[in-house]
C-alpha cells in the first residue's frame, strides 16, 4: 500500500507540473489573420506547449480567459523607448496594450558609438540621464536584457549613426575609404544581431546621404539576410518621388523595404496618397518586398528640426544654436520656414499654421510650463512671430524640442489601416504615468496607437476585421523582420501572448493629458511569464534581446 501511495503522489506531482500556466476558454487568434475560436493555450518554460481542448488541471495556473480574446504579443515595430526603458523597465504604456517586443533603429541607434559621439549624447541628455557603458548596438541590447525588462528588444542599426560615426554632421560625401568602414559598421551590427539599417532622411545629418550611400549600407545589411526601413527622404511634396527612392534602393541592394509611419503629410498632399500605394503595390506585383507601417493618429511628433532647413543645422546642435543667433541668418531661416521647403521637408509649412503646432517636450526647466502650448501662442506670449519663437526655443531649451504636427487626414489614415501589408508602431517612447515621464507631454501615441486601433477602428468603425488586426499586429511584422518562433500562437513558438477584452479595449490618453494607459488589456506574457496580471504589472522582467538573422 505504501508503494501504491508513494506512486500515486509521484504521479500527482509530475502530472500537475505537466504545464506551467493554461489559458482556458479563449477566443484564440493565432496571427494567421483566421477567424478566432474557442480552445486552451499551455504555457511550459518560455514556450507554448499544446494547444486545443486541455486538461488545466495539469497546470500550475489556471487563467480563464472566457469572453476574452487571446493573441500573440503584439510587435512595435517603430518604438523610442530606447531611454525609458534604462528608466523604468516596466514598458507600461506599452504593456497595457498588449506589446511584448519593441522594435528601435529609426535612423539613429544606440550603437555603434565612438568617443565623441559618447560624449555628445551624455550632453544631450534630458530628464532621463544614465551612464553609457556600451559602444556597439548589440551591446546596448543585451544590457537591456541583462538588466531586466518586461519586454522583448531588436533593433535596426541607424544609417544616421554609421555616419555620424565616421563622418561627423558635416554634409559632405563619404570617400570610398569612409564608405567602406561605414559599411563594416553596419556589417558589425548585423553580426551581433541587428534586423537591418534604418534611415531618417529629413533630419540633418541623414538628410546629407545619398541614394548611392544608403544603398551601399542596405547592401551590407543584405548580407547578412537584413533588410532597410526608411523614414522617407519626404512624406508630403515630395512624396511620391520618396517612394521611388526606397523602392529603387530596395531592388539595387537586393534586400526587403519598409516605409516607416506612411502618410501623405499637408493638406496640399492629401490626395497623394492613392497614387503613393499604387506605387508601392506596383512595386510588390514586381517582386520587390516593399511593406509598410504606420501610427493610428493624424498628427506626428518630432522636433522642431522639422520646421528648419537642414543647412542651418550642420555641424550638429551646437553650431545650429550658435547660426541661430545671427540676424541676417535668422532672416533667411524665417523666410525658408515661411514657405514649402527647397528640397527639405518643411513640417512647418505642412502644418499650415503655427496653432497647428503643439509644442510637448523641453529640457530646460524654466521652458517646462510652455508644455502643451501651441507655437502660436508662445509666440503671442513673447510679441514675436512663430518663426523667431521656434529659433529661440531651440537656443534657449538646447534641445530640437519636442513637437506635435497636425499635418493628416483622417480619411487617410482610416484608408491605411486597410492595407493587408500594413503594420504598426507607436513612434514613441514605453512610458509610465508618473515619475520623470510627466516632467513631459507625449504624443498620446505613446499611451494608446495599439489599443486605439482595436478599439476605434476595429470595433467602433469596422474598418477591418479583428482577426486581420491581430495578423497585422504580430504574424506579420514578426515575418517581415525576421522575427524567429514569434508573432504567433502555435506550439513551440515563444510563449509572447496578450490575453484582451474585444469589447472594451481603448485608447485613453488625449493630445491634453496624455499619460492615461489603455484599458481592456488583461494579462500579458513574455517568454513564458506574466508581466501583466489581472490588469496589474508583475515584477517579472524575462523579455529577451531578440537577434537578427545575421546571428542566428
Amino acid at each position: 500500500m505504501r508503494l501504491i501511495a508513494a506512486f500515486l503522489m509521484f504521479f500527482s506531482v509530475t502530472h500537475a507540473a505537466e504545464y506551467d500556466a493554461v489559458i482556458e476558454n479563449g477566443l484564440v487568434f493565432d496571427g494567421s489573420g483566421e477567424p478566432g475560436q474557442i480552445m486552451d493555450v499551455a504555457i511550459r518554460g518560455e514556450r507554448i506547449v499544446a494547444i486545443g481542448d486541455l486538461d488545466a488541471s495539469a497546470s500550475l495556473q489556471v487563467i480563464d480567459a472566457r469572453g476574452l480574446a487571446v493573441a500573440p504579443g503584439f510587435i512595435n515595430v517603430l518604438s523610442w523607448a530606447v531611454d525609458s526603458l534604462i528608466e523604468d523597465s516596466r514598458a507600461m504604456s506599452d504593456v497595457y496594450q498588449g506589446v511584448t517586443t519593441e522594435v528601435f533603429g529609426e535612423g539613429v541607434s544606440m550603437g555603434p558609438l565612438n568617443d565623441v559621439m559618447r560624449a555628445e549624447m551624455l550632453k544631450r541628455q534630458g530628464d532621463i540621464r544614465y551612464d553609457i557603458t556600451w559602444t556597439t548596438l548589440g551591446e546596448y541590447l543585451q544590457m537591456l536584457e541583462d538588466r531586466g525588462v518586461a519586454v522583448n528588444v531588436a533593433s535596426f542599426v541607424g544609417a544616421t549613426t554609421v555616419r555620424v560615426h565616421e563622418l561627423g554632421f558635416a554634409d559632405i560625401d563619404p570617400t570610398p575609404e569612409q564608405l567602406e568602414r561605414m559599411q563594416e559598421l553596419v556589417r558589425q551590427a548585423m553580426r551581433e544581431g541587428a534586423l537591418g539599417v534604418g534611415a531618417s532622411l529629413i533630419y540633418a545629418p541623414a538628410a546629407y546621404a545619398d541614394t548611392d550611400e544608403l544603398t551601399a549600407l542596405a547592401s551590407a545589411a543584405g548580407e547578412y539576410g537584413g533588410m532597410y526601413i526608411a523614414h522617407m527622404r519626404s512624406e508630403g511634396d515630395r512624396l511620391l518621388e520618396a517612394i521611388d527612392e526606397t523602392i529603387e534602393i530596395a531592388e539595387r541592394a537586393g534586400v526587403p523595404a519598409e516605409i516607416y509611419h506612411l502618410k501623405a503629410a499637408g493638406k496640399s498632399n492629401w490626395g497623394a496618397l492613392d497614387e503613393a500605394i499604387s506605387r508601392i503595390e506596383n512595386a510588390r506585383t514586381r517582386g520587390i518586398r516593399i511593406t509598410t507601417d504606420m501610427y493610428t493618429y493624424t498628427a506626428g511628433a518630432t522636433g522642431l528640426d522639422a520646421a528648419m532647413p537642414p543647412w542651418v543645422q550642420e555641424g550638429g546642435l551646437d553650431a545650429w544654436a550658435e547660426r541661430l543667433q545671427d540676424s541676417e541668418i535668422r532672416k533667411r531661416v524665417a523666410a525658408e520656414m515661411s514657405n514649402a521647403g527647397d528640397n527639405w521637408e518643411n513640417l512647418y509649412h505642412a502644418a499650415g499654421s503655427a496653432e497647428n503646432l503643439l509644442l510637448v517636450g523641453f529640457k530646460n526647466d524654466d521652458l517646462k510650463p510652455l508644455t502643451g502650448k501651441t507655437l502660436a501662442e508662445v509666440a503671442r506670449m513673447r510679441e514675436q512671430s512663430p518663426e523667431e519663437t521656434a529659433m529661440d526655443l531651440v537656443v534657449e531649451d538646447g534641445s530640437r524640442v519636442g513637437t506635435v504636427y497636425f499635418l493628416m487626414s483622417e480619411a487617410n489614415v482610416a484608408k491605411q489601416i486597410q492595407l493587408p501589408y500594413m503594420s504598426f508602431g507607436s513612434d514613441a517612447e514605453a512610458m509610465a504615468p508618473e515619475g520623470v515621464f510627466l516632467k513631459s507631454n507625449p504624443h498620446p501615441r505613446a499611451y494608446g496607437n495599439f489599443a486605439r486601433l482595436l478599439g476605434r477602428y476595429v470595433r467602433d468603425e469596422e474598418r477591418i476585421s479583428l482577426a486581420q488586426a491581430v495578423h497585422r499586429l504580430t504574424r506579420l511584422p514578426a515575418d517581415n523582420l525576421q522575427l524567429r518562433d514569434r508573432g504567433r500562437i502555435a506550439i513551440g513558438y515563444y510563449a509572447d501572448i496578450a490575453v484582451f477584452d474585444p469589447q472594451t479595449i481603448a485608447d485613453r490618453a488625449t493630445f491634453s493629458d496624455p499619460h492615461q494607459l489603455a484599458v481592456g488589456v488583461h494579462h500579458v506574457w513574455v517568454n513564458g511569464q506574466p508581466v501583466l496580471r489581472n490588469g496589474t504589472m508583475t515584477e517579472n522582467r524575462p523579455g529577451h534581446f531578440i537577434k537578427g538573422p545575421g546571428s542566428q
